[in-house]
Protein backbone atom coordinates (compact mmCIF):
# COMPACT_ATOMS: atom_id res chain seq x y z
CA UNK A 1 0.00 0.00 0.00
CA UNK A 2 1.47 3.31 -1.09
CA UNK A 3 1.06 6.58 0.77
CA UNK A 4 -1.52 8.10 -1.57
CA UNK A 5 -3.92 5.18 -0.98
CA UNK A 6 -3.77 5.81 2.75
CA UNK A 7 -4.09 9.57 2.14
CA UNK A 8 -7.18 9.13 -0.04
CA UNK A 9 -8.85 6.74 2.40
CA UNK A 10 -8.42 9.03 5.40
CA UNK A 11 -9.32 12.17 3.45
CA UNK A 12 -12.64 10.76 2.25
CA UNK A 13 -13.59 9.98 5.86
CA UNK A 14 -12.83 13.47 7.12
CA UNK A 15 -14.93 15.47 4.69
CA UNK A 16 -17.38 15.19 1.82
CA UNK A 17 -19.86 17.03 -0.25
CA UNK A 18 -23.23 18.12 1.06
CA UNK A 19 -21.67 19.83 4.06
CA UNK A 20 -19.88 16.85 5.48
CA UNK A 21 -22.83 14.45 5.42
CA UNK A 22 -20.57 11.52 4.58
CA UNK A 23 -18.36 12.20 7.58
CA UNK A 24 -21.44 12.34 9.80
CA UNK A 25 -22.65 8.97 8.53
CA UNK A 26 -19.18 7.50 9.11
CA UNK A 27 -19.22 8.85 12.67
CA UNK A 28 -22.62 7.24 13.27
CA UNK A 29 -21.22 3.94 12.00
CA UNK A 30 -18.39 4.17 14.52
CA UNK A 31 -20.86 4.97 17.32
CA UNK A 32 -23.11 2.06 16.38
CA UNK A 33 -20.18 -0.36 16.35
CA UNK A 34 -18.93 1.07 19.66
CA UNK A 35 -22.26 0.49 21.40
CA UNK A 36 -22.60 -3.02 19.94
CA UNK A 37 -19.13 -4.12 21.06
CA UNK A 38 -19.57 -2.51 24.50
CA UNK A 39 -22.94 -4.22 25.00
CA UNK A 40 -21.50 -7.60 24.11
CA UNK A 41 -18.53 -7.16 26.45
CA UNK A 42 -20.73 -6.03 29.35
CA UNK A 43 -23.14 -8.95 28.95
CA UNK A 44 -20.34 -11.52 28.77
CA UNK A 45 -18.65 -9.88 31.77
CA UNK A 46 -21.86 -10.12 33.79
CA UNK A 47 -22.21 -13.81 32.95
CA UNK A 48 -18.54 -14.45 33.85
CA UNK A 49 -18.90 -12.47 37.07
CA UNK A 50 -22.08 -14.33 37.99
CA UNK A 51 -20.32 -17.66 37.43
CA UNK A 52 -17.26 -16.64 39.47
CA UNK A 53 -19.34 -15.18 42.30
CA UNK A 54 -21.54 -18.25 42.42
CA UNK A 55 -18.51 -20.53 42.49
CA UNK A 56 -16.80 -18.54 45.25
CA UNK A 57 -19.95 -18.46 47.39
CA UNK A 58 -20.56 -22.16 46.93
CA UNK A 59 -16.96 -22.99 47.86
CA UNK A 60 -17.21 -20.72 50.90
CA UNK A 61 -20.09 -22.62 52.47
CA UNK A 62 -19.97 -26.17 51.15
CA UNK A 63 -17.47 -28.99 51.32
CA UNK A 64 -15.13 -29.57 48.41
CA UNK A 65 -16.19 -33.22 48.44
CA UNK A 66 -18.30 -35.58 50.51
CA UNK A 67 -17.75 -39.24 51.34
CA UNK A 68 -20.98 -40.98 52.30
CA UNK A 69 -22.08 -44.56 52.85
CA UNK A 70 -24.12 -46.30 50.21
CA UNK A 71 -26.20 -48.04 52.87
CA UNK A 72 -27.22 -44.73 54.45
CA UNK A 73 -24.44 -44.22 56.98
CA UNK A 74 -20.85 -44.86 58.02
CA UNK A 75 -20.31 -46.95 61.12
CA UNK A 76 -16.55 -46.57 61.60
CA UNK A 77 -16.31 -42.90 60.66
CA UNK A 78 -13.32 -42.29 62.94
CA UNK A 79 -11.22 -44.83 61.03
CA UNK A 80 -12.31 -43.42 57.70
CA UNK A 81 -11.50 -39.92 58.94
CA UNK A 82 -7.93 -40.96 59.81
CA UNK A 83 -7.50 -42.52 56.35
CA UNK A 84 -8.74 -39.39 54.63
CA UNK A 85 -6.55 -37.06 56.67
CA UNK A 86 -3.50 -39.12 55.74
CA UNK A 87 -4.15 -38.66 52.00
CA UNK A 88 -2.27 -35.96 50.07
CA UNK A 89 -4.04 -32.64 49.36
CA UNK A 90 -6.68 -33.36 52.03
CA UNK A 91 -6.75 -30.50 54.53
CA UNK A 92 -9.64 -31.66 56.70
CA UNK A 93 -12.37 -34.29 56.94
CA UNK A 94 -15.23 -33.63 59.34
CA UNK A 95 -18.26 -35.87 60.07
CA UNK A 96 -21.83 -34.76 59.59
CA UNK A 97 -25.41 -35.98 59.94
CA UNK A 98 -27.90 -34.55 57.47
CA UNK A 99 -31.61 -34.94 56.91
CA UNK A 100 -34.72 -32.98 55.96
CA UNK A 101 -36.95 -31.70 58.74
CA UNK A 102 -39.68 -29.21 59.53
CA UNK A 103 -39.34 -26.15 61.76
CA UNK A 104 -42.30 -24.55 63.49
CA UNK A 105 -42.69 -21.33 65.42
CA UNK A 106 -46.27 -20.51 66.20
CA UNK A 107 -48.17 -20.62 62.92
CA UNK A 108 -44.98 -20.41 60.85
CA UNK A 109 -43.80 -23.75 59.49
CA UNK A 110 -40.82 -24.07 57.14
CA UNK A 111 -39.06 -27.12 55.73
CA UNK A 112 -35.26 -27.10 55.79
CA UNK A 113 -32.22 -29.33 55.91
CA UNK A 114 -30.77 -30.23 59.30
CA UNK A 115 -27.04 -30.78 59.58
CA UNK A 116 -25.49 -32.22 62.67
CA UNK A 117 -21.85 -31.19 63.22
CA UNK A 118 -19.05 -31.42 65.75
CA UNK A 119 -18.23 -27.76 66.56
CA UNK A 120 -14.67 -28.52 67.64
CA UNK A 121 -13.91 -30.08 64.25
CA UNK A 122 -16.05 -27.84 62.06
CA UNK A 123 -13.60 -24.94 62.31
CA UNK A 124 -10.96 -26.97 60.46
CA UNK A 125 -13.09 -27.50 57.36
CA UNK A 126 -14.76 -25.23 54.86
CA UNK A 127 -18.26 -24.45 55.99
CA UNK A 128 -20.45 -21.93 57.72
CA UNK A 129 -18.22 -21.41 60.76
CA UNK A 130 -16.73 -18.30 59.12
CA UNK A 131 -20.14 -16.82 58.21
CA UNK A 132 -21.85 -16.53 61.59
CA UNK A 133 -23.49 -13.16 62.20
CA UNK A 134 -24.68 -13.99 65.71
CA UNK A 135 -23.63 -16.59 68.27
CA UNK A 136 -20.87 -19.17 68.02
CA UNK A 137 -20.53 -22.81 67.05
CA UNK A 138 -19.14 -23.52 70.50
CA UNK A 139 -22.61 -22.92 71.92
CA UNK A 140 -23.77 -26.13 70.23
CA UNK A 141 -23.07 -28.61 73.01
CA UNK A 142 -24.22 -32.21 73.26
CA UNK A 143 -27.59 -32.57 74.95
CA UNK A 144 -28.30 -28.84 75.03
CA UNK A 145 -30.67 -28.95 72.04
CA UNK A 146 -29.53 -25.70 70.51
CA UNK A 147 -29.65 -24.68 66.86
CA UNK A 148 -28.06 -22.12 64.54
CA UNK A 149 -30.29 -20.99 61.67
CA UNK A 150 -29.71 -19.23 58.39
CA UNK A 151 -30.80 -15.60 58.64
CA UNK A 152 -33.41 -15.99 55.86
CA UNK A 153 -34.82 -19.07 57.58
CA UNK A 154 -34.98 -17.22 60.89
CA UNK A 155 -36.82 -14.31 59.27
CA UNK A 156 -39.37 -16.65 57.72
CA UNK A 157 -39.92 -18.37 61.06
CA UNK A 158 -40.08 -15.02 62.86
CA UNK A 159 -37.47 -15.96 65.45
CA UNK A 160 -34.31 -14.30 66.79
CA UNK A 161 -31.33 -15.53 68.81
CA UNK A 162 -32.60 -16.39 72.27
CA UNK A 163 -35.93 -17.60 70.96
CA UNK A 164 -36.97 -21.18 70.32
CA UNK A 165 -38.33 -23.30 67.50
CA UNK A 166 -39.81 -26.78 67.32
CA UNK A 167 -37.98 -29.25 65.10
CA UNK A 168 -40.15 -32.01 63.64
CA UNK A 169 -38.25 -35.06 62.38
CA UNK A 170 -39.42 -36.72 59.14
CA UNK A 171 -39.74 -40.19 60.69
CA UNK A 172 -42.22 -40.80 63.50
CA UNK A 173 -42.42 -43.01 66.56
CA UNK A 174 -44.88 -45.91 66.66
CA UNK A 175 -47.33 -45.69 69.58
CA UNK A 176 -50.56 -47.55 70.46
CA UNK A 177 -52.49 -44.61 69.01
CA UNK A 178 -50.50 -44.57 65.77
CA UNK A 179 -47.33 -43.03 64.41
CA UNK A 180 -46.46 -39.82 66.20
CA UNK A 181 -43.85 -37.46 64.68
CA UNK A 182 -40.75 -36.92 66.77
CA UNK A 183 -40.58 -33.30 67.91
CA UNK A 184 -38.18 -31.36 70.07
CA UNK A 185 -37.92 -27.73 71.07
CA UNK A 186 -34.57 -26.15 70.22
CA UNK A 187 -33.16 -22.86 71.42
CA UNK A 188 -31.84 -20.54 68.69
CA UNK A 189 -28.34 -19.49 69.71
CA UNK A 190 -26.96 -18.05 66.48
CA UNK A 191 -27.47 -17.02 62.85
CA UNK A 192 -25.33 -17.30 59.75
CA UNK A 193 -25.35 -15.48 56.42
CA UNK A 194 -23.52 -17.15 53.54
CA UNK A 195 -24.78 -14.97 50.69
CA UNK A 196 -26.33 -18.08 49.09
CA UNK A 197 -30.08 -18.03 49.55
CA UNK A 198 -30.16 -21.80 49.12
CA UNK A 199 -28.29 -22.20 52.42
CA UNK A 200 -29.53 -19.08 54.26
CA UNK A 201 -33.12 -20.17 53.73
CA UNK A 202 -32.80 -23.96 53.88
CA UNK A 203 -30.18 -25.05 56.44
CA UNK A 204 -29.92 -25.36 60.22
CA UNK A 205 -26.93 -26.53 62.29
CA UNK A 206 -27.20 -28.78 65.36
CA UNK A 207 -24.75 -30.68 67.47
CA UNK A 208 -24.18 -34.07 65.89
CA UNK A 209 -25.24 -36.04 68.97
CA UNK A 210 -28.53 -34.10 69.20
CA UNK A 211 -29.18 -34.73 65.52
CA UNK A 212 -28.46 -38.45 65.88
CA UNK A 213 -30.70 -38.71 68.93
CA UNK A 214 -33.61 -36.94 67.25
CA UNK A 215 -33.25 -38.46 63.79
CA UNK A 216 -32.27 -41.95 65.01
CA UNK A 217 -29.50 -42.13 62.42
CA UNK A 218 -25.77 -42.66 62.29
CA UNK A 219 -23.12 -40.48 60.73
CA UNK A 220 -24.16 -39.68 57.15
CA UNK A 221 -20.63 -39.12 55.90
CA UNK A 222 -17.57 -36.91 56.01
CA UNK A 223 -17.11 -33.50 54.41
CA UNK A 224 -13.66 -33.19 52.87
CA UNK A 225 -11.65 -30.01 52.32
CA UNK A 226 -8.89 -29.98 49.68
CA UNK A 227 -5.89 -27.71 49.35
CA UNK A 228 -7.11 -26.48 45.93
CA UNK A 229 -10.91 -26.46 45.55
CA UNK A 230 -10.73 -25.89 41.79
CA UNK A 231 -9.01 -29.27 41.42
CA UNK A 232 -11.62 -31.00 43.55
CA UNK A 233 -12.87 -33.26 40.71
CA UNK A 234 -9.36 -34.67 40.22
CA UNK A 235 -8.71 -35.04 43.95
CA UNK A 236 -12.13 -36.64 44.53
CA UNK A 237 -11.52 -39.22 41.78
CA UNK A 238 -8.14 -40.08 43.28
CA UNK A 239 -9.71 -40.27 46.72
CA UNK A 240 -12.37 -42.68 45.45
CA UNK A 241 -9.69 -44.94 43.95
CA UNK A 242 -7.71 -44.83 47.20
CA UNK A 243 -10.67 -45.94 49.30
CA UNK A 244 -11.11 -48.93 47.05
CA UNK A 245 -14.28 -50.16 48.71
CA UNK A 246 -17.71 -50.44 47.10
CA UNK A 247 -19.48 -49.12 50.18
CA UNK A 248 -18.56 -45.44 49.71
CA UNK A 249 -19.91 -42.74 47.44
CA UNK A 250 -17.60 -39.79 46.69
CA UNK A 251 -18.98 -36.59 45.19
CA UNK A 252 -17.23 -33.28 44.64
CA UNK A 253 -18.82 -29.82 44.66
CA UNK A 254 -18.87 -29.53 40.86
CA UNK A 255 -21.13 -32.59 40.63
CA UNK A 256 -23.54 -31.26 43.23
CA UNK A 257 -23.91 -27.95 41.37
CA UNK A 258 -23.24 -29.08 37.80
CA UNK A 259 -26.59 -27.81 36.52
CA UNK A 260 -25.85 -24.27 37.66
CA UNK A 261 -22.57 -23.96 35.79
CA UNK A 262 -23.77 -25.86 32.73
CA UNK A 263 -26.73 -23.51 32.38
CA UNK A 264 -24.45 -20.48 32.78
CA UNK A 265 -22.12 -21.70 30.02
CA UNK A 266 -25.03 -22.41 27.68
CA UNK A 267 -26.61 -19.04 28.40
CA UNK A 268 -23.29 -17.27 27.86
CA UNK A 269 -22.78 -18.95 24.48
CA UNK A 270 -26.33 -18.19 23.36
CA UNK A 271 -26.07 -14.55 24.39
CA UNK A 272 -22.80 -14.22 22.51
CA UNK A 273 -24.39 -15.54 19.32
CA UNK A 274 -27.54 -13.43 19.71
CA UNK A 275 -25.80 -10.16 20.60
CA UNK A 276 -23.33 -10.74 17.80
CA UNK A 277 -26.22 -9.73 15.54
CA UNK A 278 -25.81 -6.19 16.89
CA UNK A 279 -22.24 -6.17 15.65
CA UNK A 280 -23.40 -7.53 12.30
CA UNK A 281 -25.94 -4.68 11.99
CA UNK A 282 -23.19 -2.17 12.75
CA UNK A 283 -21.06 -3.82 10.06
CA UNK A 284 -23.91 -3.44 7.58
CA UNK A 285 -23.95 0.28 8.42
CA UNK A 286 -20.33 0.39 7.31
CA UNK A 287 -21.39 -1.10 3.98
CA UNK A 288 -23.99 1.63 3.55
CA UNK A 289 -21.49 4.32 4.52
CA UNK A 290 -18.86 3.16 2.06
CA UNK A 291 -21.41 2.78 -0.74
CA UNK A 292 -22.43 6.40 -0.16
CA UNK A 293 -18.79 7.48 -0.24
CA UNK A 294 -18.22 5.58 -3.48
CA UNK A 295 -21.30 7.24 -4.99
CA UNK A 296 -20.09 10.66 -3.87
CA UNK A 297 -16.57 10.13 -5.16
CA UNK A 298 -17.24 8.58 -8.56
CA UNK A 299 -15.78 11.60 -10.34
CA UNK A 300 -12.63 11.47 -8.21
CA UNK A 301 -12.31 7.74 -8.86
CA UNK A 302 -12.64 8.31 -12.60
CA UNK A 303 -9.94 10.99 -12.56
CA UNK A 304 -7.62 8.71 -10.56
CA UNK A 305 -8.19 5.93 -13.07
CA UNK A 306 -7.39 8.22 -16.01
CA UNK A 307 -4.08 9.32 -14.51
CA UNK A 308 -2.93 5.73 -13.96
CA UNK A 309 -4.47 4.37 -10.75
CA UNK A 310 -5.14 0.64 -11.03
CA UNK A 311 -8.34 -1.04 -9.70
CA UNK A 312 -6.22 -2.53 -6.91
CA UNK A 313 -5.18 0.97 -5.76
CA UNK A 314 -8.80 2.15 -5.69
CA UNK A 315 -9.85 -0.97 -3.79
CA UNK A 316 -7.16 -0.42 -1.15
CA UNK A 317 -8.03 3.26 -0.77
CA UNK A 318 -11.65 2.46 0.07
CA UNK A 319 -10.74 -0.61 2.13
CA UNK A 320 -8.70 1.73 4.34
CA UNK A 321 -11.88 3.59 5.23
CA UNK A 322 -13.79 0.49 6.28
CA UNK A 323 -10.85 -0.84 8.26
CA UNK A 324 -10.41 2.49 10.07
CA UNK A 325 -14.12 2.66 10.91
CA UNK A 326 -14.05 -0.93 12.17
CA UNK A 327 -10.85 -0.42 14.15
CA UNK A 328 -12.04 2.83 15.75
CA UNK A 329 -15.45 1.37 16.66
CA UNK A 330 -13.98 -1.87 18.01
CA UNK A 331 -11.35 -0.16 20.20
CA UNK A 332 -13.81 2.44 21.47
CA UNK A 333 -16.36 -0.31 22.22
CA UNK A 334 -13.77 -2.36 24.10
CA UNK A 335 -12.83 0.66 26.22
CA UNK A 336 -16.45 1.63 26.88
CA UNK A 337 -17.39 -1.98 27.72
CA UNK A 338 -14.45 -2.28 30.11
CA UNK A 339 -15.41 0.95 31.90
CA UNK A 340 -19.08 -0.01 32.17
CA UNK A 341 -18.30 -3.53 33.40
CA UNK A 342 -15.93 -2.28 36.12
CA UNK A 343 -18.51 0.23 37.38
CA UNK A 344 -21.61 -1.86 36.76
CA UNK A 345 -22.38 -2.66 40.40
CA UNK A 346 -22.33 1.03 41.35
CA UNK A 347 -24.44 1.95 38.31
CA UNK A 348 -27.02 -0.76 39.02
CA UNK A 349 -27.16 0.17 42.72
CA UNK A 350 -27.77 3.80 41.83
CA UNK A 351 -30.46 2.84 39.33
CA UNK A 352 -32.17 0.56 41.88
CA UNK A 353 -32.11 3.37 44.43
CA UNK A 354 -33.51 5.81 41.88
CA UNK A 355 -36.33 3.50 40.77
CA UNK A 356 -36.99 2.05 44.21
CA UNK A 357 -36.77 -1.56 43.03
CA UNK A 358 -34.43 -4.54 43.05
CA UNK A 359 -33.44 -6.14 39.76
CA UNK A 360 -32.15 -9.44 41.16
CA UNK A 361 -34.19 -11.51 43.61
CA UNK A 362 -31.90 -13.63 45.78
CA UNK A 363 -34.57 -16.33 45.98
CA UNK A 364 -34.22 -16.85 42.23
CA UNK A 365 -30.64 -15.84 41.34
CA UNK A 366 -28.96 -16.86 44.65
CA UNK A 367 -27.52 -13.32 44.97
CA UNK A 368 -28.91 -9.81 45.09
CA UNK A 369 -26.09 -7.86 43.43
CA UNK A 370 -24.92 -7.86 39.80
CA UNK A 371 -21.24 -8.85 39.63
CA UNK A 372 -19.15 -8.29 36.51
CA UNK A 373 -15.77 -9.78 35.69
CA UNK A 374 -14.01 -8.73 32.50
CA UNK A 375 -12.08 -11.66 31.07
CA UNK A 376 -9.32 -10.87 28.60
CA UNK A 377 -10.32 -13.86 26.48
CA UNK A 378 -13.88 -12.55 26.08
CA UNK A 379 -12.65 -9.08 25.10
CA UNK A 380 -10.21 -10.49 22.55
CA UNK A 381 -12.87 -12.77 21.10
CA UNK A 382 -15.44 -9.98 20.78
CA UNK A 383 -12.96 -7.52 19.27
CA UNK A 384 -11.61 -10.10 16.82
CA UNK A 385 -15.04 -11.11 15.56
CA UNK A 386 -16.21 -7.48 15.33
CA UNK A 387 -13.13 -6.38 13.40
CA UNK A 388 -13.36 -9.34 11.01
CA UNK A 389 -17.02 -8.56 10.30
CA UNK A 390 -16.12 -4.94 9.60
CA UNK A 391 -13.24 -5.97 7.35
CA UNK A 392 -15.56 -8.27 5.39
CA UNK A 393 -18.12 -5.46 5.15
CA UNK A 394 -15.61 -3.29 3.28
CA UNK A 395 -15.04 -5.80 0.47
CA UNK A 396 -18.16 -5.11 -1.60
CA UNK A 397 -18.01 -1.27 -1.52
CA UNK A 398 -14.26 -1.30 -2.21
CA UNK A 399 -14.73 -3.78 -5.07
CA UNK A 400 -17.53 -1.65 -6.48
CA UNK A 401 -15.30 1.42 -6.37
CA UNK A 402 -12.51 -0.43 -8.17
CA UNK A 403 -14.92 -1.40 -10.95
CA UNK A 404 -15.93 2.20 -11.71
CA UNK A 405 -15.58 2.96 -15.43
CA UNK A 406 -13.95 6.39 -16.00
CA UNK A 407 -15.86 7.14 -19.20
CA UNK A 408 -19.24 6.38 -17.62
CA UNK A 409 -18.47 8.43 -14.53
CA UNK A 410 -17.26 11.50 -16.51
CA UNK A 411 -19.94 11.42 -19.20
CA UNK A 412 -22.20 13.95 -17.47
CA UNK A 413 -19.46 16.06 -15.88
Amino acid sequence: MSSYEWLLGTRYLRSGHRRGFVSFVALMSVCGLTLSVATLIVVLSVMSGFERELRSRILAVTAHATVSGLDGGISDWQGLQQRLRAMPDVVAAVPYVESEAMFANGRNMVGAAVRGILPEQEHAGVGLAQHLTAGSLDELTAGSYRVILGDALARELGVRPGGSVILIAPAGTATPSGVVPRMRRFKVVGLFHSGMYEYDRGLALLHMSDAQRLLHSGVSGLRVTFSDPLRAPFFAARLARSLGGPGYAVRDWSQDHANFFRSIEITKSMLFMILLLLVAVAAFNIVATLVMIVKEKQTDIAILRTIGAAPRNILLAFAVQGVLIGLAGTLAGALLGWLLAHNLEALVAGLEHLLGTQFLDARVYYMSDLPAWVQAGDVVRVCTVAFLLCALATLYPAWRASRTAPAEALRHE
